[in-house]
């Protein structure tokens, strides 16, 4: 029983007994407490205690324990809620194809002579054929084939020695023609994969290591943008038209969020490597759309397939997906609908939909079209696509390394990196900062020639350290973009030597990168001596004069030494002696040198 509690009763003249979850008045009442400021009230009338007699003791439950037993019980409602959700999801198999279209870097648009860039005036880059001018012809710029190539290259792909376009057709106002050209029945690069890993970011459930097959990577043309202006305006920008585009189709062998949106970064890595885009995902160049199904996990029973895959469910696309959060998020939204749809008795409908990033669920756009509604047919004005043997060698032997193989190379024995900074030296400004990383090394290592190899091994770590950590901290406090020239490769080993050859301290060291980073132009060396910063090694002196303070300042400790050999405490002398001294000059060996001559009588030199 809730233990009671008193509340004024509106007549005022009684206090009834509350229960404090539904406020349901008991009956039991009893006289209330008269104070002797009331205007009822007399002074020969005494207060009356109140009568409490009439509620059973054993019944009462003290409040805090009450609120630690309701607080248990929502406890338990959620805990019991989520794994009855758990078990659901753990009831489903949910199934991901992703279709990638990335703008290919070239100077020319896919089927006339018009500049690609984005940037100028709208509509200032458009050729005739680009609005669908009636007796305009489709001019292939083979230029626009370099780049697919690399990419699918780089994809594991094999290329295909023919192929051809052909005409998608729908009406929508950013493709004035009414058809998009594209490769669906003969695309140029089929049958590639990506190998993702655990440190690309797939889900533990994964393993450590999944291999995605591609099905085919097609070029087409991009549309134009799209302004809208509510309540009824929309404003177009052809210059986007005909821009090159690949479209890179996985089979549907994804199964976690997780997994999904690596495999999206991990296919802008590559294609960021071999220089076959314009932009990544942030800036628009590369954009997504995830078809996603579910089925009951282990039943192939399923009416849907897509190419060898067989017993899928009935799938949905989310169009238009542009970060890898998204990704993630939509497909996680989407399955939970799915899975709710399901166990509620209805059926998933093949159909559209859109994703706004910071939503909970994804909304309808449209129906699903299939192959029927989009009319596939042949391009009668385009010849057929040849490629030439020679050709994908020549492209294949170019091909700059891998950012798989980077990675193995920095975390190899040549620079001994972590995961944590090679991964970012790889992924960040297309490279630029893992080349400016590489200078600084190869200087670093020229000026330590004489140092011993253990000193020389550590020159990857540390160079690691001080490029991404101290000059990238510099960088993002400023909010400045990367540069180069700010602090060159020569100006930053010169600090990491001559720090590492103790001449200066590590903030001294941090000080220098700064001035140096703020455009002071006086070479490393010439700043250190101008303003005083070298260290000066101290005199024997001057190392007897500390030891002995720390001495003075602790006898018991001394005679512990001596008395019973506890040698391990001259550690915490010499720690004495670096704090008493002036920052970075005191050495510890020679300090614990000077320390055993001193206390137990030994040879220091």
């Amino acid at each position: 029983m809730l233990r009671p509690c008193l509340r004024t009763c509106p007549r005022a003249t009684f206090r009834a007994l509350v229960c404090p979850r539904c406020l349901h008045h008991d009956s039991l009442q009893f006289p209330a407490v008269i104070s002797k400021n009331s205007p009822s009230s007399t002074p020969s009338r005494a207060i009356r205690p109140l009568q409490t007699a009439a509620i059973d003791s054993q019944d009462r439950v003290p409040l805090r324990k009450q609120l630690k037993q309701d607080a248990k019980a929502v406890r338990a409602h959620k805990r019991e809620r989520r794994e009855q959700e758990e078990a659901s999801r753990q009831k489903w198999e949910l199934t991901v194809g992703v279709e990638i279209h990335a703008q290919l870097n070239t100077q020319a648009k896919l089927f006339s002579k018009a500049p690609t860039s984005s940037s100028d005036l709208p509509n200032s880059n458009v050729a005739l054929f680009d609005l669908a001018f009636p007796g305009s012809q489709p001019e292939f710029q083979t230029a626009t084939l370099l780049p697919a190539l690399r990419a699918a290259i780089a994809l594991n792909c094999d290329i295909q020695p023919v192929s051809r376009f052909d005409r998608k057709h729908y009406f929508y106002q950013d493709q004035p023609a009414g058809y998009q050209i594209t490769q669906y029945y003969e695309p140029f690069a089929r049958n590639g994969f990506v190998d993702l890993f655990s440190h690309d970011g797939i889900a533990p459930e994964d393993g450590k290591h999944v291999r995605i097959g591609i099905k085919q990577i097609q070029l087409e043309q991009d549309t134009a943008k799209s302004q809208e202006y509510p309540p009824s305006t929309q404003l177009l920008d052809f210059n986007r038209v005909s821009h090159p585009l690949i479209e890179i189709i996985t089979m549907p062998q994804i199964h976690t969020p997780a997994t999904a949106a690596a495999f999206v970064r991990k296919v802008q890595s590559i294609l960021q490597s071999c220089n076959a885009v314009t932009t990544g995902m942030e800036l628009g160049g590369l954009r997504a759309d995830i078809n996603v199904s579910i089925r009951l996990r282990g039943d192939e029973s399923g009416a849907h397939h897509y190419g060898d895959v067989q017993g899928l469910g009935q799938r949905t696309e989310i169009k238009n997906l542009s970060s890898f959060k998204a990704v993630e998020d939509a497909i996680i939204a989407e399955k939970n609908r799915q899975i709710a749809v399901l166990e509620s008795g209805g059926a998933v409908e093949g159909e559209t939909r859109g994703w706004t990033i910071g939503s909970t669920e994804t909304r309808k756009l449209r129906g699903k079209e299939g192959e029927v509604d989009y009319r596939y047919m042949p391009d009668p004005d385009i010849p057929p696509l040849l490629i030439g043997d020679d050709l994908v060698s020549q492209l294949a032997g170019t091909l700059p390394t891998s950012p798989d193989a980077l990675l193995d190379m920095l975390m190899g024995s040549e620079y001994s990196l972590p995961l944590e900074d090679a991964k970012p030296l790889v992924e960040l400004e297309d490279g630029a900062r893992l080349e400016y990383y590489q200078d600084v090394v190869d200087v670093l290592r020229d000026l330590q020639q004489d140092l011993d190899a253990r000193a020389r091994d550590a020159v990857g770590r540390v160079a690691g350290n001080w490029v991404l950590h101290e000059l990238g901290g510099l960088l993002t406090k400023g909010d400045l973009a990367w540069d180069t020239e700010r602090v060159t490769a020569r100006s930053l080993a010169t600090i990491i030597d001559q720090l590492q050859r103790k001449r200066i301290t590590g903030a001294t060291a941090k000080q220098v990168l700064a001035m140096v980073f703020e455009g002071d132009q006086r070479p490393v060396l010439q700043l250190l001596e101008e303003e005083n910063l070298l260290l000066r090694p101290l005199s024997r002196q001057e190392y007897i004069a500390l030891a002995e303070e720390a001495i003075r300042q602790n006898p018991q400790m001394v005679e512990q030494i001596r008395r019973k050999n506890q040698l391990g405490k001259l550690g915490w002398f010499v720690g004495q002696m670096m704090r008493m001294g002036e920052k970075g000059r005191v050495e510890a060996p020679k300090a614990d040198a000077i320390l055993r001559e001193l206390i137990l009588g030994g040879d220091s030199s």
